[in-house]
């Protein structure tokens, strides 16, 4: 027997039933960002592995664990590039601003990418696979904190324009490279005696990325956790007013937020702000985001303040069903195309008027593979299609086809359903009914 060939584990096929979901979610994101005045930006799924490595930084679980890296193949020269698929969206973003001059533009620029494939070798689970897809925005060369009120209110409207509801932004500032160097201090020192009795990864955490020590999530190290030191208490005053004025601004776009102590950043180009959608109804966080001063530099580029988000579309999708949001419908055919009797020249004739509608814009669907005229008209009543275009001998000598409309109730008679029409008036009447 042969073997049956399955998607790969934490990969996924987007069935055409899943798809209205997900065009809701385009749709959604391509008129919030827009009326904010962000642009759509597209970038390469393959990227030097050094550009995540650098961004992200070593000792992470993206860097270390989770990407997807091989070795292209070999140049005249025998140079082998290390390449990876990309495990998130700001790196490649930032590398497009700096390589394209768009520093040079009135700033900030503002950039959007939608349904973009990201690359993680995470353990699968619910509204996390190995693949997944990304709507995102950035906003670069700007520090301005009503820029980034402005983004957490753009993903707020996302969200509640899809119809979501139940939701409220987790925020928290992390900090500088001016304030945040002592408040690491001060974690190592209240983590150092603790060590011993951490998870395996937070032993590793404590030396290459403490901040992620408030991260975790293994039972047994939250009672640490809520014992360790605030990083709002260690903030500098510009970092302070900053923060201060984010929150005023998102006053002023009436977003619900609360803060979140704990709320931390896993890559190292965080800085500042960070936030997250919550809903209350799934518990889960429907997205990351925060701010990143210093990640142009690590670049090569100049300093050059951003902040972005990204969310996931499978996490998104997963929402709205949770809590029973309904994308708009399919539209069903306008017309189905019946034909009684298996003659070439009737066969021709199906053929030719579902062509002639389909190129005015007319969705219209057909019968295939000569069944009969009853088995046709059944599946013409189930496509949801709204008229049935007849053709039998008679209508082939006459020249006109005999209209049938399914939306008429049963307790019409037959007669009162049917109308004939000439052939060359079809698409015009079709247009008009």
């Amino acid at each position: 027997m042969p073997e049956h060939y399955r998607a790969l584990q934490g990969f996924k096929d987007i069935l055409p039933d899943e798809q209205p979901y997900w065009r809701l979610i385009e749709k959604t994101a391509i008129e919030v960002t827009e009326l904010y005045g962000y642009r759509r930006i597209e970038t390469p799924t393959v990227e030097e592995t050094s550009l995540f490595s650098r961004t992200t930084g070593e000792g992470t679980d993206i860097v270390d664990k989770e990407m997807y890296s091989f070795n292209d193949r070999p140049d005249k020269e025998g140079r082998s590039a290390n390449l990876s698929l990309r495990p998130e969206g700001t790196a490649g973003v930032v590398r497009a601003y700096l390589e394209h001059g768009m520093f040079q533009l009135a700033q900030p620029v503002k950039l959007y990418y939608l349904r973009e494939p990201m690359f993680r070798h995470d353990k699968p689970q619910a509204g996390r696979v190995r693949e997944h897809h990304q709507f995102g925005c950035e906003a670069l060369g700007e520090s301005d904190p009503a820029v980034d009120a402005e983004m957490i209110g753009l993903l707020f409207q996302f969200y509640i324009s899809m119809g979501l509801s139940n939701l409220h932004v987790s925020l928290n500032s992390i900090g500088d490279r001016n304030c945040r160097p002592q408040y690491l201090e001060r974690l190592k020192e209240y983590y150092l005696p603790l060590l011993d009795t951490c998870c395996d990864d937070c032993q590793v955490r404590f030396y290459k990325n403490p901040l992620r020590l408030l991260d975790c999530k293994e039972p047994q190290d939250q009672a640490r956790i809520a014992g360790a030191p605030k990083i709002a208490d260690y903030l500098c005053e510009p970092c302070r007013e900053h923060f201060a004025a984010v929150k005023r601004y998102l006053d002023l776009y009436d977003v619900p937020y609360q803060l979140d102590p704990l709320l931390v950043r896993g890559l190292d180009y965080y800085t500042r702000t960070v936030f997250e959608v919550i809903s209350t109804t799934s518990k889960q966080a429907l997205n990351g985001g925060g701010r990143y001063d210093g990640l142009a530099e690590i670049l090569g580029g100049k300093s050059t303040p951003g902040i972005g988000f990204g969310a996931g579309f499978e996490r998104i999708s997963l929402e709205l069903k949770r809590q029973k949001v309904a994308p708009p419908p399919e539209a069903g055919p306008c017309a189905y195309v019946v034909y009684f009797g298996k003659s070439a020249e009737m066969k021709d004739a199906a053929v030719r008027i579902v062509a002639e509608l389909r190129h005015a814009a007319i969705k219209t669907e057909m019968g295939y593979g000569d069944r009969s005229a009853k088995s046709q008209m059944k599946q013409a009543n189930t496509s949801g299609s709204a008229y049935a275009i007849l053709i039998g001998e008679d209508e082939l000598a006459g020249g006109y086809v005999t209209v049938q409309d399914l939306r008429a109730g049963k307790e019409l008679a037959l007669e009162a359903k049917q109308i004939k029409v000439q052939r060359d008036a079809l698409i015009d009447y079709l247009q008009k009914a």
